[in-house]
């Protein structure tokens, strides 16, 4: 649930990299060892030491938030209108396989003796069972996992380093704010996070549609990442961030402000319950507090960012933004069928 931040991770992809990547390489990893190393492996994250920062890979500047906040409206705006697009052509399909009788296509097909491969047979009983947002849930699990074992090796280090570790003081500080919120190098944190990701999902795509969810969630990864670009230049730190706590943040702060009086309970009290209002509203404070405070463990400034960003979709993004997608649809289904025409 929570955005682990480089303090603790990457010191030990460095210990990998250090000893095992190609000589090519070599370079490129003393680079990020310059950039963000202070007293001993890492700067703590709010820690007495000041970072030391590479003049020539980059520096914490305010420059570099103006280009990532440019890139964090573009980015959401092309994340959603690909929602858009995705929502039109699942309606076209869907009518399309209506017409098509793709039932009676299938009963046919069953009646000259095709038949599937029983483990077939059960993998689609399985996916049939899930609900929508479990559907959606699975893929980026997967992704997740995929990006959780390419850390573990080594020859991969530097390109996971420079793409999917999140900090302002890297040279490649734009696609990272996005690609990080699929990155996790602690099995706990992984782990944590999908479990979280997996429970609320159903509510959620069940309140929005698997579209407009998919469309929050990439969208509050990048947001997420911005506050924590912004916090960062404050303090003056480049500690490193991933994780998909933003993302999931974004999640949580759309459910909890749009259904505040549904109860929740901690997996391992299930006897203690409180409303999901209480919770967005502890959890916010808590992430506040340690903002404040400069707590080094987690990126309190990431989890704020994408939980504002929910709550801001829940009070005014659906309105203001989703609902007046008629423009892209229309635009859209022209250019789709102009390209048709012979």
């Amino acid at each position: 649930m929570l955005r682990t931040v480089g303090g603790i991770i990457l010191p030990a992809a460095l210990r990998l990299t250090g000893s095992q990547i190609p000589r090519s390489c070599i370079r490129h990893v003393q680079a990020h060892r310059q950039l963000f190393t202070g007293r001993g492996w890492l700067a703590r994250f709010g820690g007495k030491s000041k970072p030391v920062v590479n003049p020539e890979q980059g520096d914490v500047t305010w420059s570099k938030f103006v280009h990532a906040s440019i890139f964090t409206v573009v980015g959401s705006g092309a994340i959603l209108a690909g929602c858009v697009i995705w929502e039109y052509e699942g309606v076209r399909a869907m009518m399309r396989r209506s017409m098509d009788r793709g039932l009676l296509w299938g009963r046919r097909q069953a009646e000259h003796g095709f038949k599937r491969p029983e483990w077939r047979n059960q993998l689609h009983s399985w996916w049939a069972s899930q609900t929508d947002g479990q559907k959606l849930f699975w893929p980026l699990c997967l992704l997740n996992v995929v990006v959780f074992l390419a850390w573990k090796v080594p020859a991969f280090s530097p390109t996971m380093l420079r793409y999917f570790a999140s900090t302002p003081a890297s040279p490649w500080f734009r696609l990272p704010m996005l690609l990080s919120g699929f990155s996790h190098y602690s099995f706990t944190h992984l782990a944590v996070n999908m479990f979280v990701l997996h429970s609320f999902s159903t509510g959620a795509v069940a309140m929005l549609g698997k579209e407009q969810f998919l469309g929050l969630y990439l969208s509050g990864a990048l947001v997420s990442s911005l506050g924590s670009y912004l916090y960062k230049m404050f303090v003056f730190t480049p500690a490193v961030s991933m994780g998909a706590s933003g993302a999931i943040m974004a999640v949580l702060g759309f459910v909890c402000t749009e259904s505040p009086d549904s109860r929740l309970a901690i997996i391992f009290l299930p006897m203690f319950t409180f409303t999901a209002g209480t919770a967005i509203k502890a959890v916010m404070a808590f992430d506040t507090l340690g903002a404040v405070l400069r707590w080094n463990f987690f990126d309190h400034a990431a989890h704020l960012g994408g939980a504002l960003f929910g709550v801001y979709w829940s009070l005014y993004g659906r309105q203001q933004v989703w609902e007046r997608r008629e423009p892209v649809i229309r635009w859209y289904h022209n250019l789709r069928e102009a390209t048709r025409r012979p």
